[in-house]
């Protein structure tokens, strides 16, 4: 396996890249190219959770992905810097794809909760001039081929999650808030998209995925959607491993296959 630490440093940002890229083998398929998922964690844009971290690349790892985990920058740093760390780490990623045994044609983001936010800020951004004139690159360089969004953080409107919104933009809350609510931006040229919530999330209401997997549809995006019965915020595996210690409710293992699917989703993108 290779295993870096990468910075990703974006106006003085210091964002950091965690890789867990799959060797070959030449007794199996050295010349294998695997799809690879950027995982962003999520914590209201103001941490990143390790629950949604680690855990979630090892189980990358263990369909036959490759995967790396953004630590993009929070609070007090504000939009659009960690949508650029973000579209940087794709664009390296592109970059050392003969190295690292990437698949060109497979780089997936997979968000959680605010980090679903950013997964989906660049798949409705990609395209657009600001990422790759700061960038410098062309904009088939930063598009993701597709999402993997975990109760996302969506809308700025009704059922907002406000907290990660104010933290996002700081001092230009008000003023540019509904610019960054997701559902009224997709276009035909937003990757497809696989998206998991539970109906009964009281922090980032099921509305979210529901506004998004609309839009969608409307815009004639492939998506797969699942909404789970039951089950708190924030589950990422819904397994011991990913247990909180302040919320014994954070383990439902019936939730846990969304892994699986999401596993098969990505293999037939």
């Amino acid at each position: 396996m290779n295993h870096e630490v990468i910075d990703i440093n974006i106006n003085g940002s210091h964002a950091k890249l965690y890789t867990y890229f799959l060797d070959n083998s030449i007794e199996i398929d050295e010349k294998r190219v695997r799809p690879t998922i950027i995982i962003c964690p999520g914590g209201g844009y103001e941490f990143t959770s390790d629950r949604e971290a680690e855990p979630i690349a090892i189980q990358m790892n263990a369909l036959g992905f490759n995967a790396c985990i953004l630590r993009y920058s929070v609070y007090p740093n504000t939009y659009p810097t960690a949508l650029l760390e973000l579209a940087q780490s794709v664009v390296l990623i592109r970059k050392k794809a003969e190295k690292w045994h990437v698949d060109k044609k497979k780089i997936i983001i997979a968000g959680f909760s605010a980090g679903g936010h950013l997964a989906a800020s660049l798949g409705v951004f990609w395209d657009k001039d600001f990422l790759s004139n700061q960038l410098g690159c062309l904009y088939e360089d930063i598009k993701p081929d597709g999402l993997l969004l975990s109760y996302p953080v969506i809308t700025s409107g009704r059922y907002a999650h406000k907290g990660s919104f104010k933290a996002l933009l700081g001092e230009r809350y008000e003023k540019h808030l509904s610019e960054l609510s997701l559902e009224d931006l997709v276009t035909n040229y937003t990757p497809p998209t696989f998206l998991w919530h539970t109906r009964t999330d009281e922090t980032v209401p099921v509305e979210n995925s529901i506004l998004f997997a609309n839009a969608l549809l409307k815009n004639n995006v492939p998506m797969e959607i699942h909404i789970y019965p039951r089950g708190i915020h924030g589950l990422a595996l819904g397994t011991e491993e990913t247990k909180s210690k302040n919320y014994s409710q954070s383990v439902l293992p019936e939730v846990s296959n969304w892994v699986e699917m999401a596993g098969r989703w990505i293999q037939n993108l």
